[in-house]
């Protein structure tokens, strides 16, 4: 089973679409359009499974590049979440300025987070 990246998405395409795209390769067991998880509204990118690894390889190579709605779509292999980068730099606290310190223009005390 491989578990494929599609990204450079348009925010209009839709399952069946993806779907159409890979399936001219083999078959797809499953299509997953990610969207915010506030707005609902899509990302720009999917994930695609398929069963046959040697079909998959096929696919990414084919449709790698290839315009979806006006959208050259970047295909490889899905990474797990363990091996992607993190976005907020790793770890770690917030540090830095403590209390005393006020906040723009203003006289000293206050405490609390001052210039954040």
């Amino acid at each position: 089973m491989k578990n494929i990246y599609v990204g450079n998405l348009s925010f209009d395409a839709t399952e069946d679409q993806v779907r159409g795209l890979f399936e001219a390769y083999g078959a797809v067991d499953r299509v997953s359009i990610i969207t915010d998880r506030d707005t609902g509204q899509p990302r720009g990118f999917a994930f695609v499974e398929m069963t046959d690894d040697d079909a998959a390889g096929k696919a990414m190579e084919a449709i790698n590049g290839t315009n979806l709605g006006g959208r050259n779509l970047t295909v490889n292999e899905a990474r797990p979440k363990s091996d992607r980068p993190r976005r907020d730099g790793g770890g770690g606290g917030r540090g830095g300025y403590g209390g005393g310190r006020g906040g723009r223009g203003g006289g000293g005390g206050g405490g609390g987070w001052g210039r954040y």
